[in-house]
């Protein structure tokens, strides 16, 4: 069997993984808009001029066109090459950190593109599609057997931490929606968000959902604070929290944080 060089494989990795972020950017633009992600092609929102294969090679095409269609020279929101390098980093680093779970890297970094997508959307729209947390979801407990997060040298006990892990997810975020709607008199958190704990849970455990919400938590805390300090928004207006809760679940395939987190840190 001929050996991979290391330095070759990250490097493919890295670039599928910029492929897979060019996928996401579509994701993020037309879910949200019931648009197929597979047809019509891609094409410049404002002239609708289709976008040639070399000027959608990811992260490169942005430089090289200066951040401006080639037809109407519109510009193009640095979203679209900060998402792909994303995602290239994101396919790295899972590589880096699971050298020996090739069968897990794939799926896991899939599982990452979803949770990519799904802040983006939330933050401009505050919704979260079922089709990716309920996908997050299935995907989770069908891959359990492969998962290294979960607990369990047998496929059945790591299906069994999957299934508990979806429940207090959804129960964990279930019960802080009911609370909240019944002290602040009003909805405060959404049945997406309530999705895609359960879905987290499936894939990193009930520790990994547990720590994703409390994680989440002092994120939004800390972005809804510095709004109102800065006098963007009123303390009554909503904030997304999907964006949140998914960089948290990221956080979840690279460490799941130990019992007793935050208070391990003091």
């Amino acid at each position: 069997m001929i050996a991979i060089p290391a330095a070759f494989e990250r490097t493919v990795w890295t670039v599928f993984g910029l492929c897979l972020g060019s996928f996401v950017n579509v994701l993020i633009h037309r879910l949200p808009r019931d648009m197929s992600v597979v047809h019509p092609r891609s094409r410049c929102p404002l002239c609708s001029k289709p976008i040639a294969f070399y000027d959608n090679l990811p992260l490169l095409s942005w430089f090289l066109l200066k951040g401006r269609c080639r037809h109407c020279r519109a510009p193009i929101s640095a979203r679209y090459p900060a998402v792909e390098l994303l995602l290239g980093l994101l396919a790295l680093g899972l590589r880096l950190r699971w050298p020996e779970h090739m069968l897990w890297t794939l799926p896991a970094l899939l599982a990452c593109a979803a949770l990519v997508a799904v802040a983006f959307i939330d933050w401009d729209t505050f919704l979260i599609p079922d089709e990716l947390s309920l996908g997050l979801l299935a995907a989770g407990l069908l891959l359990a057997p492969l998962n290294p997060l979960l607990s369990g040298q047998v496929w059945w006990s790591r299906v069994l931490h999957s299934v508990g892990g979806a429940a207090v997810g959804f129960a964990l975020c279930w019960g802080l929606a009911v609370f909240g709607e019944k002290v602040f008199k009003k909805e405060a958190m959404g049945g997406g968000d309530v999705k895609l704990l359960a879905a987290i849970g499936a894939w990193a455990g009930a520790l990994g959902a547990f720590n994703a919400l409390i994680v989440a938590s002092f994120l939004g805390s800390a972005w809804g604070l510095s709004l109102i300090l800065r006098r963007r928004i009123a303390r009554q207006d909503p904030i997304p929290f999907g964006p949140f809760l998914s960089a948290a679940a990221l956080l979840d395939f690279y460490a799941v944080l130990p019992p007793g987190f935050p208070f391990t840190l003091f």
